[in-house]
């Protein structure tokens, strides 16, 4: 999404639509443009539209304004686009807070989480932070994935990473099994070898709301099949004499047939 959207002369409403589905209903499109645009003042009020929301949803937007966008000034561009990535993934752990006791998910609460899930495995890596510089040959998210799915990781295609060519193999198989697992993933093998703390962040929380998503679908699963034990209907106590009763005929059934041999 960022290369897409930083490659684009023309912004139109493209991120109108990426926020409406981050936060659905906060766009007005009574008063919003859809692309093709060809009038300048339509994509300015589009923008102005856009940083409206990005303060709404409690981002850094100081002296940003609409026409920095329709310009096409890529480093205000980017800078909205990791906000909007980062709200998305914390959006989607929040509607897992019941793990939290009902409160939002903070990047601590992250970075702990995955160091837990790392040492309950059996396994030894922990990162300090989101820019601990041992991160970067990345075996600690190779751990971790290995940690919230045990079979998914090939450890005969995982290289010590000690050389940059190792780190990349490392990163780009990460990235990899992330995406098979089913996790948002927004950076690129580069982000991890650099340990570039915003996407590294980025990468945690979505294997994180990927586990905490599964474990939650497998409790709910659990709690069905154990309401489906507890209404089957128990024997009643004629029931329990008759298969006693029956017990005891089969058993001398039995004894006559060996006394007959």
């Amino acid at each position: 999404m960022l290369i897409i959207c930083l490659r684009m002369s023309k912004m139109d409403g493209f991120l109108l639509e990426v926020l409406d589905k981050v936060s659905p209903g906060s766009v007005n499109w009574k008063h919003a443009s859809k692309p093709p645009i060809k009038m300048p003042f339509r994509k300015v009020e589009n923008c102005n539209q856009v940083i409206k929301i990005g303060k709404q949803l409690n981002f850094s937007l100081v002296n940003v304004a609409g026409n920095d966008i329709v310009q096409g000034n890529k480093k205000l561009i980017l800078a909205f686009l990791w906000q909007l990535m980062r709200s998305n993934i914390l959006q989607l752990l929040n509607n897992l807070r019941f793990h939290s006791q009902g409160k939002e998910m903070t990047d601590a609460d992250i970075l702990n989480w995955a160091n837990n899930k790392v040492k309950k495995s059996g396994r030894t890596s922990q990162m300090e932070s989101f820019k601990d510089r041992n991160l970067s040959n990345g075996i600690f998210f190779l751990e971790l994935l290995s940690a919230v799915e045990p079979r998914i990781v090939n450890w005969k295609l995982v290289t010590a990473g000690e050389e940059d060519e190792d780190k990349k193999l490392n990163a780009t198989y990460i990235i990899s099994v992330a995406r098979k697992l089913g996790c948002s993933i927004f950076l690129l093998p580069e982000d991890i070898m650099e340990v570039n703390q915003k996407m590294i962040l980025t990468l945690t929380a979505s294997i994180m709301y990927w586990s905490l998503q599964r474990e939650a679908v497998e409790n709910s699963e659990s709690t069905e099949l154990s309401a489906d034990d507890a209404s089957q209907k128990t024997p009643s106590e004629g029931e329990e004499d008759g298969s006693a009763v029956a017990e005891s005929v089969s058993g001398l059934t039995i004894d006559d047939a060996s006394t007959e041999s």
